[in-house]
């Protein structure tokens, strides 16, 4: 199996859409981060190196190469930098898993995400959301043939999927198997009772906006009604503006959650839950592999990660 191929620059991750945080530091100084990507953000724009200057994302001369050194289209919001692909990701005979990395709710990435899928035109497009959550997200895409007014890049690229027959699956927390293995990483870690009941408070939280999600999906299955679940992210750009514009907004804010996330370590709840979710989606989308290619949107900061374990299986 092959690595994960790296653009010359990859942003590091901001956080699911789908999720908030009720866990508290086990330090002062370590303040709580929320996977809203307003809280808690991307750590670098490459990885290893850095994305200094914003405006090194976007602009009329980045012409957006994959990460597999195919190029995608001239438009700056399908900048290969926040690309992965790992070829024969379950084994020889296995497809290939394509990443794209995503700032929530941003317009360039809701317009990466529809792009890349119906570039690639997977069997399985893969979403970072609780699979109980994700038939809210593909009611919100049916709801229009332009980008959906709800959702963000989830919903985007469940109308990619939906126009080239793919699977939609959603590969996030919580899932029986994601309990299994948190229960196993807290007894690796010899977790702390105050570390548990955090941790406990956390994935609770997540599991009711989870149930809240299905039951908006539910009544969007029998009426008109469209429930907004989650409050979009305000960005500093719409999709009215430029692409080279959105672009470079996008970037930007994936460098200032990079100075956040560098200025204080995540506490450990916080970074024991998203470890795991790290490697449930990792395997995951492994396993959907072997039924052909796969197109999965996670946040930025789960990105390299998750393309890294993926590699490795």
């Amino acid at each position: 199996m092959s690595a994960p191929s790296n653009s010359s620059e990859s942003p590091d991750p901001l956080e699911s859409p789908s999720e908030s945080v009720d866990a508290t530091p086990d330090s002062p100084s370590a303040p709580e981060q929320s996977d809203s990507p307003d809280a808690s953000g991307e750590s670098d724009c490459s990885g290893a190196s850095n994305c200094s200057d914003a405006s090194d994302c976007s602009g009329p001369a980045d012409s957006a190469s994959a990460s597999d050194g195919s190029q995608t289209t001239d438009d700056p919001r399908t900048n290969g930098q926040f690309v992965r692909t790992i070829s024969a990701a379950g084994g020889n005979d296995a497809g290939d898993v394509t990443l794209v990395g995503v700032v929530h709710d941003h317009p360039a990435s809701a317009y990466r995400a529809r792009e890349l899928v119906r570039e690639r035109d997977p069997a399985t497009v893969a979403l970072e959301l609780p699979p109980v959550a994700t038939p809210l997200y593909r009611a919100y895409a049916r709801d229009s043939d332009a980008l959906p007014s709800f959702g963000g890049e989830m919903s985007a690229a469940a109308q990619a999927a939906d126009e080239c027959d793919a699977e939609v699956v959603g590969v996030d927390a919580p899932t029986p198997a994601f309990f299994a293995r948190l229960a196993r990483n807290c007894w690796d870690e010899r977790a702390s009772l105050g570390t548990l009941r955090r941790v406990a408070s956390g994935v609770a939280s997540v599991t009711r906006h989870a149930l809240v999600c299905r039951a908006a999906a539910a009544v969007a299955d029998r009426t008109s009604l469209r429930v907004e679940v989650d409050d979009p992210v305000a960005h500093d750009c719409d999709r009215s503006d430029p692409p080279a514009v959105q672009a470079r907004d996008e970037c930007e804010q994936a460098r200032r959650s990079q100075s956040l996330l560098r200025a204080f370590d995540p506490p450990r709840p916080v970074r024991l839950r998203d470890e795991t979710r790290e490697e449930c989606m990792a395997a995951e989308l492994a396993g959907l592999s072997s039924q052909g290619d796969v197109v999965a949107v996670v946040g930025l900061d789960h990105l390299d990660a998750v393309a890294e374990q993926i590699a490795e299986k």
